[in-house]
């Protein structure tokens, strides 16, 4: 009985979420639509070949240059874009952007880094699911179903904001072919933001004049000190208000979580990256308001709060509420009429990463022992061997001394083994299996933070401790292992970082 009452209790408020979607954002109950009559015509621009008969289906983008995914007649409503990218572009995610230009309009209405728009900041390469939004593929495959109408014209551009050319780019752009749409649509906004460090003023995600409504958030945080970044509030202010009549109790709240954040994913809010709580950890969250969307008659304004707890370098707790020095990103997603054309150019690309030295190990010495099997080329080494006991290292210096964080872009595979990375003779970290049953991907390896010291050599080391138990008997007994780039991040590049840590100082004194 009980169990009955629950489960209609449930059900009634399903439909009343789906009915409220269906009013709010022009939504369609994705089954109870396909029983009424579809009165637009299915159209798609894509990077397939022209020639069916053969299978050349990407698109190449030189630097600084722009590739149009469509150009489209309205009325209509782009309603799924997907696409994939090839390059050694390490941080693509943000040096490529997205835009959206309206009914002939000069200026983009949709302006925000790839891998932000899609729910991923800081040009990382990680996989979640959400109701409008998704990446797979390791982060390599990203789609969204945002709904875009316009009544003229609508061009979608990839720029390519970098100094390396993208190889290939594979896309979709799906959209319906109107004969008309409702005097009341709206359009569909995005913006990317950033402030690199962080004021103890709130952080501005949005401000815009005119009517329509608010529809998601995608926040990142590159933490430059110690400590939980998300006490802040979410502040919405409506209408010209002087007081938000929109004010939350803390970053993770808003986002859908509690005490802290850990990486989760949900239809409407998660955390698609969390790397941690220390000096260069990142972090990304998303909150779709589809059954929750905020309206507006003549302005909005979106803050967040920038402050959290802070812990000095001895783990000395400083304060629990106190302005940050972060490198903190948003993007802002809301429909309304008038269209917005955004005209404030973003930050360029080296000003919207963090100072990264990516550094390709084929300009390194490496050696391996047994050499057997091991070949040194342009994209980086390649063990192919069935020994276990198996070494390899890699010799790099710094410029300056500091505390680095080091990262290795590494090849995960079916003929890969289990190794144990040393820095200078002392291991880091346990043992890392990088055999994967899918096939060869290249993953971002955290090797932990370290003092380094210039004009010397250090040694970062790899030495087999076995075959993984997931190694596919019918592909041989191999542990090989293979990387790319050597990624160094000296947190004293950071710009919050040192300003944090004098703040730190200041304080505990």
């Amino acid at each position: 009985m009980l169990k009955a009452a629950f489960c209609k209790v449930w059900l009634v408020w399903a439909a009343c979420s789906i009915g409220l979607l269906v009013r709010t954002v022009g939504a369609q109950p994705p089954l109870d639509g396909l029983t009424r009559q579809i009165d637009w015509q299915p159209r798609r621009a894509s990077s397939a070949n022209p020639d069916l008969t053969r299978n050349g289906d990407a698109r190449s983008i030189e630097p600084g240059g722009e590739l149009v995914l469509a150009d489209l007649e309205g009325p209509g409503i782009i309603n799924h874009i997907w696409c994939t990218i090839g390059t050694w572009d390490i941080l693509h995610g943000r040096s490529h952007v997205l835009k959206v230009y309206y009914d002939g309009r000069t200026s983009p209405s949709v302006q925000v880094p790839l891998g932000d728009f899609f729910g991923v900041g800081h040009g990382a390469a990680d996989d979640y699911h959400s109701a409008v939004t998704a990446v797979s593929s390791h982060g390599r495959a990203r789609s969204c179903y945002w709904k875009m109408p316009f009544r003229e014209r609508a061009k979608v551009v990839i720029s390519n904001d970098g100094e390396q050319r993208t190889d290939s780019f594979y896309f979709y752009v799906d959209w319906q072919k109107h004969d008309t749409l409702p005097d009341d649509t709206v359009y569909f906004h995005a913006q990317y933001r950033q402030e690199n460090p962080t004021s103890p003023e709130d952080f501005l995600l949005l401000d815009t004049k005119g009517h329509g409504h608010y529809v998601g958030t995608v926040l990142s945080n590159h933490m430059c000190e110690q400590g939980w970044f998300g006490e802040g509030d979410d502040r919405f202010f409506v209408d010209g208000e002087a007081s938000p009549s929109l004010s939350g109790t803390g970053t993770e709240d808003y986002f859908g979580d509690a005490w802290g954040f850990r990486k989760f994913h949900t239809p409407y809010f998660g955390v698609s990256l969390w790397d941690g709580y220390m000096p260069g950890d990142r972090v990304t969250a998303y909150r779709w308001h589809l059954l929750d969307p905020v309206p507006f008659r003549t302005s909005l304004r979106v803050q967040m709060e920038t402050r959290g707890s802070v812990f000095a370098e001895g783990m000395q707790h400083l304060g629990q509420f106190l302005p940050r020095q972060d490198f903190v990103s948003g993007v802002a997603y809301w429909y309304q009429n008038p269209i917005v054309e955004i005209t404030d150019p973003l930050p360029a690309v080296k000003e919207r990463t963090a100072p990264y030295r990516i550094i390709p190990v084929s300009t390194l010495t490496t050696r391996a022992e047994p050499a057997t099997g091991f070949i040194n080329s342009e994209e980086g080494f390649n063990l192919l061997t069935q020994a276990d006991d198996s070494v390899i290292e890699i010799d790099f210096t710094v410029p300056d001394k500091g505390k680095y964080q080091l990262n290795a872009l590494m090849q995960y595979g079916i003929i890969r083994g289990i190794y144990q990375p040393s820095l200078n003779g002392k291991e880091i970290g346990g043992p890392i299996d990088f055999n994967a049953t899918g096939a060869f991907d290249w993953l971002w390896t955290r090797l932990d933070n370290h003092v380094l010291e210039p004009d010397k050599t250090h040694t970062l080391s790899f030495t087999c401790v076995g075959r993984s138990p997931h190694l596919r008997t019918d592909v041989g007994s191999y542990c090989g292992l293979a990387m790319s780039h050597l990624i160094l991040l000296r947190l004293e590049d950071l710009p919050g970082y040192e300003k944090a840590k004098q703040a730190a100082q200041k304080k505990s004194e």
